[in-house]
């Protein structure tokens, strides 16, 4: 897959620290031996210091901290560790939600291999809170804010209340197909219909944090256009 270049992906950039808007299918660091490209060798060539303050899952795109220097490195992670950073992510839901600043509180286990399950008697503490923000008759556009950062968070917190991320099809999320949406939709012959979004829809929408000692910014990431996409046709055929 051919990605844009590093410089064009920079949301913000001082001294200290880059954000960026992470393209979806892009690692954000090396998953395997092999020559293949992710955010920290961009980074890396970009800015030879450059550190990874944390991670996104290959297929969700948004907003990344990077450090450039091993202080600020400590001092995003610090605000990692104590969950000082503040994140807000948008995802498209199955079904319709009315989430009204639901809080979910269910102990998440890495069992290893990318799977995680929830597990009360095992599980690492983790919450969520969400809130529906605007609704169409298949779909729910949703709010997600992790307080915790564990991995596959949002994604089995919202699978618990039968409410999977749109093809996120680990958790039972079903791809958007157009023929779902728009009426009397016809697919020429031989055709095979291909989902209007190729991964699961979740997008990491704003950041907050402190660059230094006094100061905190928040760092807002506009949507991919595949995301754009998805939502507007849900607008147009959903509604």
């Amino acid at each position: 897959m051919k990605f844009p270049k590093f410089a064009d992906l920079i949301l913000f950039e001082n001294d200290d620290v880059i954000v960026v808007n992470k393209p979806p299918f892009l690692s954000s660091l090396d998953e395997r031996e092999g020559g293949e490209v992710n955010l920290l060798r961009l980074a890396k060539a970009y800015w030879d210091d450059a550190q990874i303050c944390h991670r996104l899952d290959k297929e969700t795109s948004g907003a990344l901290i990077i450090a450039k220097n091993p202080e600020a490195y400590r001092l995003v992670s610090m605000q990692f560790e104590k969950r000082q950073v503040k994140k807000v992510y948008h995802a498209i839901i199955d079904g319709t939600h009315t989430f009204d600043n639901l809080l979910i509180d269910l102990p998440i286990l890495n069992v290893g291999k990318g799977n995680v399950t929830i597990s009360r008697q095992e599980g690492k503490r983790a919450e969520t809170w969400f809130q529906s923000l605007k609704y169409f008759k298949h779909y729910t556009l949703v709010e997600c804010r992790p307080v915790t950062g564990r991995m596959h968070q949002i994604r089995i917190h919202l699978a618990t209340q039968r409410a999977s991320i749109a093809g996120d099809d680990m958790y039972k999320g079903e791809p958007v197909f157009l023929s779902k949406i728009k009426r009397k939709y016809h697919l020429g012959k031989d055709q095979e219909e291909l989902p209007i979004m190729k991964r699961f829809a979740l997008h990491a929408y704003e950041v907050t944090f402190k660059i230094n000692a006094d100061t905190a910014i928040t760092i807002h990431a506009p949507y991919p256009k595949d995301f754009e996409t998805l939502l507007k046709l849900l607008e147009k055929f959903d509604s």
